[in-house]
């Protein structure tokens, strides 16, 4: 008797690991099959350190190919390839967009390789990927939320990109801004960054 209930228990064991087991594997493998396009820009590069910190902090992660507009295209927007842009979009799952707030927006560059690189499609373009903001501002509380002088977040003044997100089928990631910002604290900044772009 004992015998048949160590053969039904081995059984009952047996089963549940094999039901057990790809659900371990996918838990394990989440996110580890995502690649990644991080987009830079900044309006006057020579006079970056947040924004090139951040780019060396996200070259550093496996997966991640970056993509800096000024360093490809200069300032010339009617160079931007949208063609080869459209190829690394549909090769990546998921898209950051780094930059410095530049009035309370992204920057010129980056517009521009928006307008040519998604140009006047219709909802759904890039159905499943993901879209992450990640920006710098010197602003602090008395610029950004309810009590600063604009009334609203950081992460809310980039609202239009949430919409862009969802009308091309995206998911909009919780942003990642750095208000305040502070060259001294670059080593944090990019922990912050680099454990983002391995979630």
């Amino acid at each position: 008797m004992k015998w048949i209930n160590l053969r039904k228990t081995t059984k009952f064991i047996t089963l549940i690991f094999m039901f057990l087991m790809p659900v371990s594997e996918a838990i394990s493998n989440d996110k580890t099959d995502i690649k990644t396009l991080v987009i830079v820009s900044h309006p006057y590069p020579e006079r970056s350190v947040l924004t090139k910190g951040l780019q060396e902090a996200a070259e550093s992660v496996e997966g991640v190919t970056v993509r800096n507009l000024e360093s490809i295209y200069g300032f010339d927007t009617s160079k931007i390839n949208g063609d080869e842009e459209r190829r690394l979009m549909r090769e990546h799952s998921r898209i950051v967009f780094l930059f410095p707030t530049h009035w309370f927006n992204i920057t010129p560059m980056m517009k521009a390789w928006l307008n040519d690189t998604w140009g006047s499609v219709g909802p759904g373009l890039w159905q499943g990927k993901e879209m992450l903001v990640v920006s710098t501002a010197a602003g602090g509380a008395s610029t950004y939320g309810d009590q600063g002088r604009i009334g609203v977040t950081l992460a809310d003044v980039f609202l239009p990109m949430k919409a862009s997100a969802l009308h091309a089928g995206m998911t909009y990631l919780p942003p990642l801004v750095f208000q305040s910002a502070s060259s001294s604290q670059l080593p944090q900044y990019q922990r912050q960054f680099i454990e983002r772009l391995k979630m």
